[in-house]
């Protein structure tokens, strides 16, 4: 709901592949049912994935999760499937890195081992986290 799939390509184009990051607003509701959810001291409802602030229109955060963020990159990208995934990465990770002042993560002996590991669906198998897996691997 907060980004049109014409307007990702369209920002995506138009910054180039080294200016854009994919984020993700989340609240407490990402990934979960729909229902009725806090953000602190304020009621959030979630109807059809979409959360607004109790009884008005008003859009109270993202249930987008990361992984979602990242496939909706790659299938709206238009590019070919590998260039997709190249650019999702880039733009799920070197960027908001840089973006930050971070180093750019890298995969290298001796370095932090931090990764994400996705199926050929692109859902979420494994988190691995300086080294120790917080997650799966599954599969």
């Amino acid at each position: 709901v907060h980004v049109d799939a014409a307007l990702y390509r369209f920002a995506s184009r138009s910054a180039g592949p080294d200016r854009l990051s994919l984020v993700t607003d989340a609240m407490a509701a990402a990934g979960r049912p729909d229902g009725a959810y806090r953000i602190g001291p304020l009621a959030v409802d979630v109807v059809d994935g979409v959360a607004r602030l109790a009884g008005t229109q008003t859009i109270a955060g993202s249930t987008a999760t990361m992984d979602r963020v990242f496939r909706f990159a790659v299938a709206h990208s238009h590019l070919p499937q590998e260039e997709a995934l190249l650019l999702a990465v880039r733009q799920s990770s070197v960027n908001p890195a840089r973006a930050l002042g971070l180093p750019s993560p890298v995969l290298a002996a001796g370095a932090r081992a931090d990764l994400v590991v996705l199926d050929s669906d692109l859902v979420v198998t494994g988190v691995l986290r300086a080294g120790e897996w917080a997650v799966g691997p599954r599969g």
